[in-house]
């Protein structure tokens, strides 16, 4: 299935049923008089967040979705149908934004969680409801009223407990792999990773968490280098970075600021995030150059630096366990 984390669609709720013109004309009643309807509701236009999706691609070959009217009135009083409600399906963690992309109109980050994004409009009153002591017969009903209509925006930010960011090539796909069951291209060359993979890790038959994986950062991605920095909004919602950097490079302290950069550049608070550094690539690393390596990283983020080699699975179980640790608390 094809990866989409945006798209624009058109929305419209149903106009609401005309009121109609009646007169109740029965033989042997003597008193008839005005008995025309009330028109029904039009359909409202909602979405709603459901498990089992993680794409919006769905909405790229459906862009419209328009409510039904509401039913006319009719004689005898009768009011008319409402009409059935649209319900746009979409996945967990799905914003709704206006069509200037910036005014956030829900955000549906629970199963089940629904918004209404246009409201059918109301029917038109019959001329049942317009007689009075000094209007016997009154010859007058409204028409219904028009729903809205508007364009919005889906942006899809994928709901994960911790996010791998880092310079492409870091070996993010690789500990992934190495660490869920998802299964991610994985090659020798930057931006493998076109687009965010997701995967459960299970440490043991209690404790586990998922793993998002966004494609790589280089320099000037908030200013649209590269893939750019799209790719952020899905570790927003992350309680821990993990911060990848390859340690067959020469200057992993250079790559670390560079990252910080750029988190720092796109905003959302990424930059004020927990974060667990890992200097990745054990195996690639003499021990004279891990020991630098791992100083001038400690130097560069002030913290401790953990160890590990994605490839091999060296050190990966400590890494692992650091991240459910600041996922789940204890």
């Amino acid at each position: 299935m094809k990866f989409l984390d945006e798209a624009k669609v058109f929305i419209k709720s149903g106009d609401g049923g005309d009121g109609v013109i009646a007169f109740r004309r029965e033989r042997f009643i003597e008193f008839g008089g005005p008995d025309g309807g009330n028109g029904g509701r039009g359909g409202h236009v909602y979405a709603e967040a459901v498990d089992g999706l993680n794409t919006l691609i769905d909405y790229r070959y459906a862009q419209h979705f328009k409510a039904r009217k509401g039913g006319n009135g009719a004689g005898s009083d009768r009011t008319g149908a409402g009409a059935d409600d649209v319900v746009m399906k979409v996945p967990v963690g799905t914003q709704i934004l206006g069509e200037d992309r910036e005014t956030l109109i829900a955000d549906l980050d629970v199963p089940g969680k629904r918004a209404l994004l246009a409201t059918g409009g109301d029917g038109g009153f019959g001329n049942a409801n317009f007689k009075s002591s000094t209007n016997r017969a009154p010859r007058r009903a409204d028409k219904g009223w028009p729903g809205e209509e508007k364009w919005v925006w889906l942006r899809l930010k994928l709901i994960a407990d911790a996010g791998l960011v880092g310079l492409p090539n870091a070996g993010k796909s690789t500990l992934l792999a190495a660490s869920s069951a998802a299964r991610p291209k994985i090659a020798d060359y930057p931006f493998t990773t076109l687009h965010p993979q997701l995967g459960v890790v299970r440490l043991n038959a209690t404790e586990e968490f998922v793993l998002a994986d966004i494609p790589g950062l280089i320099e000037g991605a908030s200013e649209g280098a590269g893939l750019g920095t799209r790719f952020l909004g899905h570790v927003e919602r992350c309680r821990v970075l993990l911060h990848l950097i390859d340690g067959s490079q020469g200057d992993p302290a250079g790559a670390y600021r560079m990252i910080r950069n750029e988190l720092a550049e796109y905003g959302g608070g990424l930059d004020e995030k927990p974060e667990i550094v890992v200097l990745n690539k054990l195996d690639a690393m003499t021990p004279q150059g891990k020991t630098s390596r791992v100083k001038a990283l400690e130097k560069a983020c002030g913290q401790k630096v953990m160890l590990a080699a994605g490839a091999t699975g060296q050190g990966v179980p400590e890494v692992l366990r650091a991240v459910m640790d600041r996922v789940r608390p204890k």
